[in-house]
């Protein structure tokens, strides 16, 4: 996940929008915090999955400025780590929500082998070429038995137009395969039911039109905006889909 239209999608972009927040009150926090990682409804669907509790630490992979680990830790109590490769990223989870957030790319996770009892990666595996390398090391610091929620885009057509840069969505068959092959088992798997209350959309949108109006002239805002359209091409044309799963880590 290194070029630039990337950057600004998940790193540039972040400092923006914790400095929109901040700016507009901490109830748009979490909306914000989550776009383009997963809406209510699924967060909720992933927490009853992985059966969080206030004794759950959960790793947070790819977490971006953390709103679905915040989202969790204020309605179940768990403890989130969060990961994520890019330093703005890392600094607005710390400044908005106050979480404990460890800039390392996934591929490399600075845990200790077994360590870690469940985790979550939220829009991540379509961001990675080597989708096999990262679940190999969420393999490697989960424990036997551990729970992984995942939200993944997956490709419904061979032949995907437009793909923002530096995606790669593996279709279903490659998806089951590469998690079979690093040891998880899929336990459960639905659409994303994709449902957000309006309350929670307006706040979101109160952000993005902050956002717009202080940056919309920059390079980094032009990026951000042509991946997300183009991602918003391929799923309002049923060209990838959004699918919830519930994997454990086999022995």
């Amino acid at each position: 996940m290194n070029s630039e239209k990337m950057e600004a999608e998940f790193d540039v972009v972040a400092e923006w929008t914790r400095a929109a927040v901040e700016d507009l009150g901490d109830e748009h926090a979490i909306p914000a915090g989550c776009r383009g990682s997963a809406s209510p409804s699924a967060l909720a669907w992933l927490a009853e999955a992985l059966e969080f509790g206030p004794s759950t630490t959960l790793l947070d992979l790819g977490a971006g400025i953390g709103g679905p680990a915040a989202w969790a830790a204020r309605r179940y109590g768990v403890r989130p780590v969060l990961v994520d490769p890019m330093e703005g990223a890392c600094r607005a989870a710390a400044g908005l929500f106050g979480l404990p957030a460890i800039r390392a790319d996934g591929l490399v996770v600075p845990l200790r082998t077994a360590s870690i009892g469940t985790a979550w990666c939220l829009g991540v595996l379509c961001t990675v070429q080597d989708k096999a390398a990262l679940l190999a090391e969420l393999h490697r610091v989960l424990t036997p038995g551990a729970h992984l929620g995942l939200l993944v885009l997956v490709a419904q057509t061979p032949d995907l137009e437009p793909v923002p840069e530096g995606n790669s969505f593996p279709s279903q068959e490659e998806l089951v395969a590469v998690l079979d092959k690093s040891g998880f088992a899929v336990e459960e798997q639905v659409d994303d039911p994709g449902d957000t209350p309006a309350s929670w959309t307006k706040r979101s949108g109160r952000v993005d039109d902050l956002i717009r109006e202080r940056h919309e002239g920059e390079e980094a805002y032009s990026q951000e905006a042509e991946q997300q359209h183009r991602l918003g091409q391929l799923l309002s044309t049923g060209q990838v889909s959004s699918q919830l799963l519930h994997a454990v880590r086999l022995d």
